[in-house]
């Protein structure tokens, strides 16, 4: 499925990959796009309510990157260009149907569930968390 977008959230998409993951390089902040889409476009859980790329960026307490300076000013063309990847139905392994990530540090391993939701899998230093199989049909 894929998203109606603006200009703008395409610059807060690009800005938060960044922000969430520019430590892991492009493949890491793809995932993180990835993630984020997919929150936009669930119908389930928690993210009923979440339509657009903007509502799931700023969706309260969940993406710590948008308090980042690194969130801050305006995305660059290589990052946007990895968001139109996105946005353009790109999914990348374990994100492709994830609606979490957290990074748990420097050489510590995922956990096999957080929030009683499992472990996808991990890229570099982010751990990837999906719903149970038929909980949100949209991303499957």
């Amino acid at each position: 499925m894929l998203l109606n977008y603006t200009s703008k959230e395409l610059d807060l998409l690009a800005r938060i990959m960044r922000a969430e993951a520019l430590s892991e390089g492009n493949l890491g902040m793809l995932m993180v796009g990835n993630v984020v889409v997919n929150r936009a476009i669930a119908s389930c859980l928690t993210f009923k309510d979440i339509r657009t790329i903007t509502d799931a960026i700023f969706d309260p307490n969940q993406f710590v990157g948008t308090k980042s300076s690194l969130f801050q000013g305006s995305s660059t063309t290589t990052e946007k260009n990895l968001a139109k990847r996105v946005l353009n139905g790109e999914y990348y392994h374990p994100a492709t149907h994830a609606l979490w990530f957290y990074a748990p540090g420097s050489n510590k391993t995922c956990k096999s569930t957080w929030y009683g939701h499992r472990l996808a899998g991990s890229y570099k230093n982010h751990c990837f968390y999906i719903p149970e199989p038929g909980t949100c049909k949209e991303l499957y």
